[in-house]
C-alpha cells in the first residue's frame, strides 16, 4: 500500500470518471448514478489493492481502531465537478442548491439512499476529557 493511500479517495480512475462525466449541468438522477458510480469504483480499488482504513485513537477507550471505510457523498461528486472538470463556480453552486431541494423531498441521506424511517438526523458526537479519577 502506498504512503496515504489509507485516506486517500480521490484515485486518478475516480477524477478520469468525473471528467468523463464533463458538465454541471445534469439532472439528479444522473447526478446519483455517478455517485453510485463513484463510490462503486472507490470500494473496488480499496478492496483490489488491500488498502485497509486509516487507524484513529478512541477517545473514550484509548484504543486504536480501524476508522469508518471512505465513501462518496453526492456533494463530494459536485464539488469534484468543479474542480475536475470546466464547470463554473456558479454552475457548480446552483447544482448544489438543486440538490440540497431535491434531497429533502423524499428525505435522503448524504449519499442519496433513502433516510430510516424514524430516525434521527446524524449529528456530530461531542468529545469531553473527563476529569481524572483519584
Amino acid at each position: 500500500m502506498a504512503s496515504g493511500d489509507a485516506q486517500k479517495v480521490w484515485f486518478p480512475e475516480l477524477t478520469a470518471m468525473v471528467r468523463q462525466a464533463g458538465e454541471a449541468a445534469m439532472s439528479m438522477d444522473t447526478l446519483l448514478r455517478l455517485r453510485d458510480r463513484l463510490n462503486t469504483t472507490l470500494q473496488t480499488i480499496r478492496h483490489t489493492r488491500q488498502i485497509l482504513p486509516a487507524m484513529m485513537g478512541c477517545p473514550h477507550c484509548r484504543a486504536r481502531h480501524r476508522a469508518a471505510p471512505p465513501s462518496v457523498s453526492v456533494r463530494a461528486t459536485i464539488l469534484a465537478l468543479g474542480r475536475y472538470t470546466r464547470a463554473t463556480a456558479s454552475a457548480i453552486q446552483a447544482l448544489e442548491k438543486q440538490w440540497n431541494r431535491y434531497r429533502k423531498q423524499p428525505q435522503l441521506d448524504r449519499d442519496g439512499q433513502p433516510e430510516a424511517a424514524g430516525a434521527a438526523p446524524r449529528q456530530r458526537t461531542r468529545v469531553t476529557r473527563r476529569a481524572p479519577q483519584e
